[in-house]
């Protein structure tokens, strides 16, 4: 009864006009967003961050969320229609849908993307409103220790599920562990790494580091190496499945789901991981796998399911322990604290509108998201025939008037720029910057409780191995670091992001 009591709650805050209006705004611009290549989700929220300090809390967290799991429907639009996925999920969903496409079943591929999306959302909204007060509820009795950990743990398993190779992504997170620790010390106010700039006593901007790395660096990386597009698609027809089609995708669909609801909660690119194992999956168990990568609708069905339940439920542990999954993730994180709320399981008891009204809103951008879809694929396709060239300059012009009007301090246009190209350089490096953002994020939380567990056991470090909790922890992360060392494992993740790359 309560949770019923608690989704009314939501509903009641995510219904507001102001909040639809926000969340519609979202989800059109994230699958705009999709559908482009080489922008994606991160760089927008990025890119947007800035807009939002000026919302209230509750409807800058409902557009920044739309704008994430709609970057999941409109990468499938051109994935299946010419054959370029817009988002790294849908690289996968690319290889039967575009075949389909191809023998003039655009729309069965289009409509079998836009409901099992759909389904799995919902399905994933439902998972996140009976989960995280559970979790929230057990991480209210993690101690420093306990949450040193976790955090511990979680950047290990980032690094085990990260593209390429693992070493450089343990490099790029200790870089931004690092550049986490610049500014004023944490218990002393003692200055580290300002190097006598007095703009660095408060720690390296957040929405610079951000914007720099995923929104500057990845525009320089696609001009760099711009892709021809052809937008050329005749009128989509047919858009309902035939009755086969129905009885064929029902359980990849929903096989999609169950593997995205679980595997989205993990940290690192869990959707990604999410639509590859679908497929894997799928063509496992078929009864026709050699109709994959030729046009199976289960291909589509299973894959397209998977990164969207995965893309609802990463928000499990931001909500429930306010720790991120993944780069989107760690700018909601930021998103949290510039409206002054702590993300972690203190959200539930002392922002239930906010809490509730975010998974509603979830529900919400579903159906807008369909509504959206399926009559716009034209106005998408179309957005394809806009040059870089002209495209850029504009992101770039308004993440750099959105940054300087947060403080009106021409050092944080700087920052972006150092950023953007140190991202441009790592990635020339063959280094990923997502890890390097998850431990700029996460690196004063792992210090801020290593110290305050150091302090309360009187400097015994033996601390972290003899509370329970905290041991499993470490050994957990122990075990993925192990494993992501491992020959065998290493292939696999080459195998398993071949395709995104």
């Amino acid at each position: 009864m309560e949770l019923l009591d608690n989704l009314a709650l939501g509903f009641s805050t995510a219904l507001l006009v102001q909040n639809v209006l926000y969340c519609f705004v979202g989800v059109l611009l994230g699958t705009a967003v999709g559908v482009l290549p080489g922008i994606g989700p991160t760089a927008t929220v990025a890119m947007l961050l800035p807009i939002t300090f000026s919302f209230e809390p509750v409807t800058a967290l409902i557009m920044l969320a739309g704008i994430y799991y709609g970057a999941q429907y409109g990468g499938s639009t051109t994935a299946i229609l010419i054959n370029l996925p817009g988002e790294s999920s849908a690289a996968v969903t690319a290889l039967d849908g575009h075949e389909m496409a191809r023998h003039g079943r655009a729309g069965a591929a289009l409509a079998t993307a836009a409901v099992g999306s759909f389904i799995a959302g919902t399905v994933a909204t439902v998972v996140l409103a009976v989960a995280a007060p559970p979790l929230a509820r057990v991480a209210l009795k993690f101690g420093p220790a306990e949450y040193f950990s976790l955090v511990l743990l979680g950047l290990i398993v980032s690094i085990a599920l990260a593209r390429g190779s693992a070493l450089k992504a343990l490099a790029m997170i200790a870089l931004g562990v690092l550049l986490g620790t610049v500014g004023q010390d944490i218990y002393t106010g003692t200055p580290r790494f300002v190097f006598d700039q007095r703009e660095l006593y408060g720690g390296i901007d957040f929405v610079s580091v951000a914007v720099g790395m995923f929104g500057v660096a990845e525009i320089l990386r696609n001009l760099e190496n711009e892709q021809t597009r052809t937008a050329i698609v005749s009128k989509v027809k047919n858009l309902w499945p035939t009755r086969e089609d129905r009885r064929r995708i029902v359980g990849p669909i929903l096989r999609g789901t169950g593997l995205g609801a679980a595997l989205g909660v993990l940290p690192g690119g869990g959707h990604v991981l999410a639509s590859f194992t679908s497929y894997a999956v799928e063509k496992r168990i078929s009864k026709r796998p050699q109709e994959f990568g030729r046009g199976a609708i289960e291909g589509v069905a299973g894959p397209e399911s998977a990164n969207n339940a995965a893309a609802q439920t990463s928000f499990i542990p931001l909500l429930t322990l306010g720790l991120p999954a993944h780069p989107v993730m760690a700018l909601m994180v930021g998103a949290f604290i510039v409206h002054g709320i702590t993300p972690g399981p203190n959200v539930i008891t002392d922002e239930p509108a906010l809490f509730w009204g975010l998974i509603a809103s979830m529900w919400i951008g579903n159906v807008l998201l369909v509504l959206l879809n399926l009559p716009l694929i034209g106005v998408w396709v179309r957005m394809l025939r806009i040059p870089y060239q002209v495209l850029f300059p504009m992101i770039i012009l308004f993440a750099a008037i959105g940054t300087y009007s947060l403080g009106f301090n021409a050092y944080d246009v700087y920052a972006i720029v150092f950023f953007g190209l140190l991202g441009y350089v790592l990635i020339k490096c063959g280094c990923e910057p997502a890890p390097l953002l998850l431990g700029f994020v996460l690196g004063p939380l792992l210090e801020e409780n290593m110290r305050r567990a150091l302090i309360i056991s009187r400097g015994d470090p033996s601390v972290f191995l003899t509370r329970p909790i905290s041991a499993v922890l470490l050994a957990l992360a122990v075990a993925a670091l192990v494993a992501a060392a491992l020959p065998t494992i290493r292939r696999r993740r080459e195998v398993m992001f071949t395709e995104e790359d």
